[in-house]
């Protein structure tokens, strides 16, 4: 078992009802990683290996799916993560400038972490708001969509203040009604 990184009495249980949800031991690798993730703020390598070792299953096996979604973090990161895609629909419309101008503000390169831990910034692949581009998502939870500078000095600044943005809705046309 891992020694740096240990599941509570409570976890076992949580996992053991995620596990009686599936019908093979593989299945729950990603809630269990999610888990594991709440729980220790990362997945990193000792983490990957205690859910390995809990769920009985090839550390490979687990390396393979945590390192494939960007949504797990591999390494310890900031309280606020901003994800911003930098996909090509989120390129053609602005995404490099929108990162470059976040890393200009927090004083830090995307993959890094502000020296008090409050901020990570990614640039990460497809977030599947192509339409809504430029946008970021913070810390696998609000969605930020036709990003401006104008528009992050807001988000930053209530980030700063341990405020989440507001939600924000967006209407899709199909669902909007025609006025005559």
């Amino acid at each position: 078992m891992s020694t740096t990184y240990t599941f509570s009495k409570e976890d076992l249980a949580e996992i053991e009802k995620i596990k009686a949800k599936y019908p093979d031991k593989k299945s729950p690798v990603m809630p269990v990683l999610w888990l594991a993730q709440d729980k220790f703020g990362h997945v990193n390598d000792d983490v990957q290996k205690l859910v390995a070792e809990t769920l009985d299953l090839p550390p490979a096996h687990v390396f393979g799916v945590a390192t494939f979604y960007t949504q797990y973090y591999k390494k310890e990161m900031g309280k606020f993560v901003i994800d911003v895609c930098t996909s090509f629909s989120c390129q053609a419309c602005g995404a490099y400038d929108i990162l470059h101008y976040i890393e200009d503000q927090l004083g830090i390169k995307a993959g890094e972490t502000t020296a008090d831990g409050k901020f990570s910034i990614q640039s990460v692949e497809c977030l599947g708001a192509c339409g809504y581009a430029p946008m970021l998502q913070i810390t696998n939870g609000v969605y930020c969509n036709h990003l401006t500078k104008e528009k992050v000095d807001v988000i930053l600044d209530k980030l700063k203040k341990d405020e989440m943005p507001a939600f924000e809705r967006i209407p899709f046309p199909q669902h909007t009604t025609a006025k005559s």
